[in-house]
């Protein structure tokens, strides 16, 4: 029996293909971008990529999955300044930092994501973006458990307060994407994590 730690958590948006395209069909169309490389001998991480592959042809013409090949520094950047939506979806606690979803902030992108990492200090609801699940762990060692909390608040703010928003009031998503410059973009950034090793670490 497979272990739930193994099952990815990168694709947890895709956990019920009715249920997203309904969304989408009632609120309006959802494009999902997912982008990686897999090392040669990364077996999990090529099993991943074809999930994502298999997972595609579930979808009708309200959900599109797209998959980037060669993930590099320059796809990085396009991503991180192109999306509309940075999404996150980590096991708690297992998210290191989280640089890619500060990268998006910077560039005015708003995030919904797992309160793990960075997103725990930079999340305001409704203000930055959104939380997905509550903030501790539902079940100390109950992955499963936590994985169908997650995906049901992923579905309810995906069709009740994010889709709505997107095509409904884009003055306030513009409004939401300055807010993520000027408040996470202005802490999350090197210099001021420099700083702050120099004062707390060395200097103490």
């Amino acid at each position: 029996m497979e272990s739930p730690y193994s099952i990815p958590r990168a694709t947890l948006v895709l956990d019920d293909p009715a249920q997203l395209q309904g969304i989408a069909a009632k609120v309006g169309r959802i494009q999902i971008i997912f982008a990686g490389k897999a090392h040669p001998k990364d077996d999990a991480g090529k099993d991943l990529i074809r999930s994502i592959f298999q997972s595609s042809q579930y979808f009708n013409e309200h959900v599109t999955v797209l998959y980037l090949p060669n993930y590099d520094m320059y796809r990085a950047k396009l991503l991180v300044a192109g999306v509309d939506l940075w999404l996150n979806t980590p096991l708690r606690p297992m998210e290191a930092s989280g640089t890619s979803g500060m990268k998006a902030a910077v560039n005015g992108v708003i995030n919904f994501s797992i309160l793990d990492g960075w997103w725990i200090e930079g999340h305001i609801e409704n203000l930055t973006g959104w939380s997905i699940g509550p903030k501790q762990r539902v079940v100390q060692d109950d992955p499963e458990t936590s994985r169908k909390f997650d995906v049901e608040d992923l579905y309810a703010k995906l069709e009740n307060r994010i889709l709505p928003l997107f095509y409904n009031d884009h003055e306030r998503w513009k409004d939401m994407m300055a807010y993520n410059i000027a408040l996470n973009g202005s802490f999350f950034n090197t210099h001021r994590m420099v700083s702050q090793y120099v004062m707390q670490a060395y200097f103490r």
